[in-house]
């Protein structure tokens, strides 16, 4: 697979603070700066806000006594129970804006009080039954890469909680090249995985951008999506199999048949995709994989407005459909489409070209076919040109496409230089109808703006197409208020309420954590809410699963969150 050199072969290390690697960082120019505020009024605060040293974290102290860290130890083994300083902060939370502030403003108080690192699926078990068995919340961890509060340590109404750190759980336990698949562990990164596969002509063609960090015990639970799911589909549409460890027992589901290939009963085995950790924790799966390409292209088109370049995209999905569409399939707005121009003379020159044409606000459109057959690339990029063309889109350069894809994975690295530079950035997502989707993608950029003010950005693409929809992902930034925690809660409250109220789901793919609960609980409906309680109690019945995430609270009993929500 010859255009994967942008595809790390192993996950960079992370820093307890920000993410992957500190030396990738890539810090804005002067000039970005100088048109940020000519622009949008957006100046970076006048002395860096870098994180506190590590030293200087408030840690408070662990509430296991020793007998529990004993019992924990006996399970595990000595080496693998960790109340250290160290491992205690790096397990504090995920990757979500409140998670990583708190951090660098030397805010430990939400770490777990101890970090537990079993060696496979029976020790998972034994953790488990043992936890219960002396209430101690658990919460599963993986990658932590959760961006809304999916793996941050919350209590509930228990008085300790440990981490469950799964990084032990790392092998690939066997691959079919006949049926193309593979038996993983839970605890193996999409890269490391990528690197065992590519020399035998496979991929599992599963790439977010937070393919550098993330495990695929991580991609199961969130439903995750990749930025190529027009090609392989979402991560939920390639799982065979589950074995799922509870208080109860081992739970295994699928294997028998290829995905969906059956008829007996409900597909119990989607109660499990996107469960979160609140049902058990994952010890190993079985995935469908598929043949790795080897031909590329990239293609950048440009559309008078991003309206337009909705009728395209689905287009794209409803006459092409999956196996000719592109396999990556981006569009960005005005917004989002002048921040990709201005990174390159390419793209400069295309802004002036469609500024002389009278496109005040032109919506870019990024493609990328994957494919093992040139011939077959080849048509089906003519398919996609006609229907391109009769919507009315313009070629743009190839090389702004390119510029993007080998560039999708330092998106977080630059969140970091902009906390350093006393800058308020976060993300959301959403997905609906296509029918909807000009009237969402209004009510929730204008719900942000309304809620940050005139002095910043705001920027949205669809990436993920369906037949029936698409997803819309927003990015937005603005100089931190005195109370940043205050300033995030705020406007995720008020995006959040008109996601709703517009009838767009609360997440696409970044799950439900402790910051979309509320609003999946009405998603979900009342009903919907007591069948994911009655599972949960019958495979947690002490209710110590990463408590206050995904599973709405009985409306007369404490919430389990308040103790540690964002």
């Amino acid at each position: 697979m010859k255009d994967d050199a942008n595809l790390v072969e192993t996950a960079p290390r992370s820093v307890w603070h920000g993410w992957g690697d500190p030396q990738l960082k890539k810090e804005l120019s002067p000039l970005v700066w100088r048109g940020l505020k000519l622009a949008r009024g957006i100046e970076p605060a006048e002395q860096d806000t870098p994180p506190v040293a590590l030293d200087d974290v408030e840690l408070p102290a662990s509430t296991l006594d020793d007998d529990d860290l004993a019992a924990l130890r006996t399970l595990v083994g000595d080496a693998h129970v960790s109340v250290e300083r160290r491992e205690r902060i790096e397990h504090a939370g995920g990757k979500s804006y409140p998670d990583l502030y708190r951090l660098r403003t030397g805010d430990g108080s939400h770490a777990p009080d101890a970090v537990v690192f079993p060696a496979d699926g029976s020790e998972v078990v034994e953790v488990l039954r043992l936890a219960a068995q002396r209430e101690i919340a658990v919460v599963p961890f993986g990658g932590g890469t959760s961006v809304v509060g999916g793996v941050d340590p919350v209590r509930g109404r228990f008085a300790s909680v440990i981490s469950l750190d799964l990084r032990r759980l790392d092998a690939v336990v066997s691959i079919d090249e006949t049926s193309r698949t593979a038996t993983l562990q839970p605890g193996l990164r999409g890269a490391q995985l990528e690197a065992v596969l590519r020399p035998r002509g496979l991929t599992l063609g599963h790439f977010p951008q937070s393919y550098e960090q993330a495990t695929l015990g991580g991609y199961l639970v969130t439903r995750s999506s990749g930025q190529a799911s027009s090609g392989y589909g979402r991560f939920e549409q390639n799982v065979v199999a589950v074995t799922l460890a509870t208080p109860e027992g081992e739970l295994t589901l699928g294997g028998r048949t290829p995905s969906s290939a059956t008829a007996a009963g409900p597909k119990l085995i989607d109660v499990l995709i996107g469960s979160e950790g609140t049902l058990g924790v994952i010890t190993e799966m079985t995935l469908q994989l598929h043949e790795g390409p080897t031909e590329f292209a990239y293609e950048t088109w440009a559309f008078d407005s991003f309206t337009d370049g909705f009728d395209a995209f689905r287009a794209l999905a409803q006459d092409l459909g999956h196996g000719v569409m592109p396999d990556v399939s981006r569009l960005s707005d005005g917004e989002e489409s002048r921040t990709i121009l201005a990174q390159s003379a390419q793209g400069l020159a295309a802004m002036a070209t469609f500024a002389a044409r009278g496109a005040r606000e032109p919506s870019l459109g990024v493609l990328r076919w994957e494919d093992t057959d040139r011939t077959t690339l080849r048509r089906r990029r003519r398919q996609a040109h006609r229907v391109l063309r009769a919507s009315g889109a313009r070629r743009a350069p190839a090389s702004i496409a390119e510029h993007w894809i080998s560039h999708r994975f330092r998106g977080p690295y630059q969140r970091d230089h902009l906390m350093d530079r006393g800058i308020f950035v976060e993300t959301l997502e959403t997905a609906t109808t296509w029918a909807n989707l000009p009237t969402l993608y209004r009510a929730v950029r204008d719900a942000i703006s309304a809620e940050i003010g005139p002095h910043a950005v705001v920027q949205c693409h669809v990436s993920h197409l369906y037949d029936g929809g698409a997803s819309l992902y927003y990015t937005f930034f603005c100089r931190e208020e005195s109370d940043p925690l205050a300033q995030w809660r705020r406007v995720k409250t008020a995006a959040s309420d008109v996601i709703a109220a517009h009838g767009g789901t609360i997440t696409h793919h970044h799950a439900v954590g402790t910051d979309h609960r509320a609003w999946a609980a009405d998603e979900m409906g009342e009903l919907g809410a007591r069948i994911l309680r009655a599972v949960k109690n019958e495979l947690d019945p002490a209710g110590i699963l990463n408590p206050g995430k995904l599973v709405p609270p009985v409306d007369d009993a404490p919430d389990a969150c308040e103790a540690g929500a964002s």
